[in-house]
């Protein structure tokens, strides 16, 4: 179940675990920092794609995984500091329309890998108008566990491209770190898509 913290606010790991129950096909890929640590903490799987030190191109592997695998639902988590440095992504997502894409950010309004300095979000930027303003129509945010509950849904049987941005509060959960062998990761990907390993 998803749990508030004393601000009121989603706590962000029991969030991602609700959103991740039941995922079926989904193949996710994860913004660096948190949202890894998170993924991998609540639903590691080799149909999970970590991205270590590649700030801001969650969405654009997201978007060709998606397009390469059109019949797979496809999920980019990430966090409002990736989301603002690729925000160019989202009109390029627009321009391709992959109807299984949904892109999630997990908003703390602060850059929790670089010392919780507040982020753009934290004075008055919402990406979810900023995804609606590049064209995104399915663009939403969620403040509550029926709109996560809502999202889950949405997450395994997308119909158009979608966009939410999740509130969450700024708890500090234990950092759960998934393999940091690319090489490797690369490989157990194609694996659970079902593709030769290639080079």
């Amino acid at each position: 179940m998803v749990m508030v913290d004393e601000q009121g606010l989603l706590s962000r790991r029991p969030t991602v675990a609700a959103l991740l129950q039941e995922r079926g096909e989904l193949l996710v890929v994860t913004g660096l920092g948190s949202p890894t640590y998170d993924v991998a903490a609540c639903s590691h799987s080799d149909a999970n794609f970590y991205l270590w030190g590649a700030m801001g191109s969650a969405v654009t592997v997201a978007l060709g995984l998606a397009l390469s695998q059109p019949d797979k639902p496809v999920a980019a988590i990430t966090g409002d500091g990736e989301m603002l440095m690729g925000v160019g992504s989202l009109a390029t997502c627009v321009t391709q329309a992959p109807r299984n894409l949904t892109i999630v950010v997990l908003d703390n309004r602060h850059y929790g890998e670089t010392g919780m300095q507040a982020s753009h979000t934290g004075m008055g930027v919402e990406l979810h108008q900023v995804a609606k303003g590049m064209g995104i129509n399915n663009a939403h945010e969620i403040t509550d566990e029926q709109g996560v509950l809502a999202l889950r849904e949405k997450l395994t049987s997308p119909s158009e491209l979608g966009f939410a941005t999740i509130r969450v509060g700024t708890s500090a959960d234990e950092r759960v770190l998934p393999s940091r062998d690319g090489i490797a990761n690369k490989l157990n990907f194609r694996a659970a898509l079902g593709l030769p390993a290639g080079h």
